[in-house]
């Protein structure tokens, strides 16, 4: 099994991810990383922290000479405030007992976020020793464990793109789909969407938003093509792939709804309209007439696309604080203070989704097919891959 474990806040001085169960000789490049991570910065509506923000990786451990070895793969992301605003940060955020804070505990908390519940939990009378782990930059580290597994994902033939289809009230048209070689013409435009007409609304109602120093959400969808038949399980119930897509795109901070093809269409739907026929002819062998359920059956994929959406809920973080709020020392009234915040990141969610979908693919892929090597992997798949070209079940 393939599975990843982050480390590190905002303002400290790097992200750690570390990646156990990747196969030897898979070939990656801090180039490949630091695109990705790029990536992860793009979209109409991000504030200035992006236009600084210089993601530095560094492979620590488990790659030699640009592949895997087997082992655990260790990456670090260096975070540039740290060295921008040395004064502050390294000190504010210092892990040495001796170094004291440079500022008052913030005890002003921000509705929307995790501080309140953070603080309680755990019995904290700072809110940054809460905000500064709950950030999002957090999903940095998993967007560089996504890219690993994304390059073992691809020599099975599976490529996975995500898009923008909502932006607050703005929609796109369904038809708008990218295929598995559109990701460049995603990224291009400005909010991630492939259909003109609603990218240029989705723009106006970031400029709308940002008059009134608001926020605003959306939803994103994720598509992987080429998945392979049988990833996932209907044995138990924390082995189906829809549960685990579900869990782990609803993970990223700000998501409060995931839905597995047309999940909440086909909710209000009669049954006779709700499914995916299936045929079989010599030449094709087993198809499916539709995609209403996203490419999961019975929790386990189909070989049909896969398809994820994710909604994200509007930023909590306002450029013109209006949320009321509390002080957790003086227990005095207030509205939420600012840190630096989009307007939208909804564009950098997909980003995002795209890559914890395919941590949940890899990690599905790996347990299904095993293999201490590339080689062996994608060997073990093909040799899958032709006992169902040998013929239909049951012959």
């Amino acid at each position: 099994m393939l599975r990843f474990l982050t480390a590190g806040e905002s303002h400290g001085p790097a992200l750690i991810v570390v990646v156990e169960g990747l196969p030897a000789g898979l070939e990656i490049s801090t180039e490949e990383i630091s695109a990705e991570l790029a990536r992860r910065r793009l979209g109409y509506g991000r504030g200035p922290r992006m236009r600084f923000e210089q993601d530095v990786v560094t492979l620590v451990g488990g790659v030699r000479h640009g592949r895997t070895l087997g082992s655990p793969v260790a990456i670090e992301i260096a975070n540039s405030e740290w060295e921008r605003n040395p004064e502050k940060w390294q000190t504010e955020m210092s892990p040495a007992a001796e170094d004291g804070p440079t500022q008052a505990p913030l005890t002003q908390i921000r509705p929307g976020h995790a501080d309140l519940a953070g603080m309680q939990k755990y019995g904290f009378t700072d809110a940054r020793d809460v905000l500064e782990r709950a950030s999002a930059r957090e999903t940095a580290a998993r967007v560089a464990a996504g890219t690993l597994v994304k390059k073992l994902l691809a020599t099975l033939g599976v490529q996975i793109v995500s898009h923008v289809v909502q932006m607050g009230s703005a929609k796109a048209a369904g038809a708008h789909r990218p295929g598995p070689n559109d990701l460049a013409l995603v990224d291009a435009n400005e909010v991630r969407c492939l259909d003109a007409v609603a990218a240029e609304a989705m723009v106006e109602e970031i400029k709308e938003a940002a008059k009134d120093g608001d926020s605003l959400g959306g939803v994103v969808e994720v598509i992987a093509y080429g998945v392979p038949i049988g990833l996932g399980s209907h044995v138990h119930w924390d082995r189906k792939l829809d549960a685990a897509l579900a869990q782990s795109v609803m993970s990223i901070q700000a998501v409060k709804g995931v839905e597995i093809g047309d999940g909440f269409e086909v909710a209000g739907r009669r049954g006779s309209e709700a499914h995916d026929p299936v045929t079989w002819t010599e030449e094709g062998g087993y198809q499916r007439g539709s995609a209403l359920a996203g490419g999961v059956e019975g929790g386990m994929s189909t070989g049909e696309p896969l398809v994820v959406r994710a909604a994200m809920k509007p930023l909590a973080t306002l450029n013109r604080p209006t949320l009321a709020t509390v002080d957790t020392r003086t227990k005095e009234p207030g509205v939420s203070f600012k840190e630096r915040t989009d307007v939208t990141a909804v564009p950098a969610c997909a980003v995002v989704a795209e890559h914890m979908v395919a941590l949940v693919l890899a990690n599905e892929a790996t347990r299904k097919f095993g293999g201490d090597s590339v080689a062996e992997f994608t060997r073990n798949h093909q040799a899958f891959v032709a006992s169902l070209a040998a013929g239909p079940v049951g012959v």
